[in-house]
């Protein structure tokens, strides 16, 4: 494996724990929220779930994919991300 694909597997498994890191901490809010709170946290987490099992996939796509073709799946995983990381910011601010 070259340098430039760990460093960017390794960058991607730092973000990917901090965004894991903040969800946990929505869950913790949830499950402390009021009743109608309570139904909007949970929709949301069901969103990033789904959100954070597509970086997995991902991630997983990544590690397994040869030295010549992990850099033709950059693009969908650089998608991915900031579809997750924009949706963790996003509910960390309105709740």
């Amino acid at each position: 494996m070259n340098e430039e694909r760990k460093a960017y597997q390794k960058k991607l498994q730092a973000q990917y724990d901090e965004w894991s890191a903040e969800i946990d901490k929505l869950r913790a809010k949830a499950s402390n929220a009021g009743a109608d709170m309570q139904i909007e946290y949970q929709n949301r987490l069901k969103e990033l779930r789904a959100m954070q099992d597509a970086a997995e996939q991902r991630m997983s796509e990544l590690k397994n994919a040869s030295d010549d073709a992990w850099m033709d799946l950059k693009d969908g995983i650089n998608d991915a991300w900031n579809s997750l990381g924009n949706a963790v910011r996003s509910a960390s601010s309105r709740f």
